[in-house]
């Protein structure tokens, strides 16, 4: 196939003992537009008799993105007050989860974990409060609440 956005970067992921492939690729596109097409394009198709599954991958930071996400995981302040928070949506960052258990207390940080070396949410986070009281205030309040368009689970970490 010929698509236009192919950088020439195109890796085919081998198995480093058998050699044999591991069934999957990475391919590089010029821009997020050639991408979505190619996605939109070959999602689903078949190729050697195999139904194939094209998406976008979370890519590795780079150094200064590095930088920033230490930056604000190193701003959170732990206390023996804390909330596990689960589910939560991939948009949902530390200063939003922060603001959202802001009404619940005094809330002393908040932190939406990470895939290691990467943006990407793993889909939980701490919130960190100045008392036992707030700590159950939230987990009564906000257990089961919506948030970024997902109902979350809250309890004592």
């Amino acid at each position: 196939m010929d698509f236009a956005g192919l950088t020439g970067a195109t890796s085919v992921m081998y198995d480093k003992y058998s050699g044999r492939s591991r069934r999957f690729a990475f391919v590089t596109m010029k821009t997020i537009e050639d991408a979505n097409a190619v996605i939109e394009k070959l999602n689903d198709t078949e190729i050697g008799g195999r139904k194939i599954k094209v998406n976008i991958t979370e890519k590795p930071l780079q150094g200064m993105d590095r930088a920033v996400t230490q930056a604000e995981d190193s701003q959170f302040v732990e206390s023996p007050y804390k909330v596990y928070v689960g589910n939560l949506a991939k948009t949902v960052t530390n200063e939003l989860l922060k603001d959202f258990f802001s009404e619940k207390g005094n809330v002393l940080g908040a932190k939406v974990q990470r895939t290691p070396g990467t943006s990407k949410s793993s889909g939980f986070g701490f919130v960190s409060f100045s008392s036992e009281e707030e700590v159950e205030a939230a987990i009564e309040a906000l257990n089961n609440a919506v948030l970024e368009g997902q109902k979350i689970r809250v309890n004592k970490a």
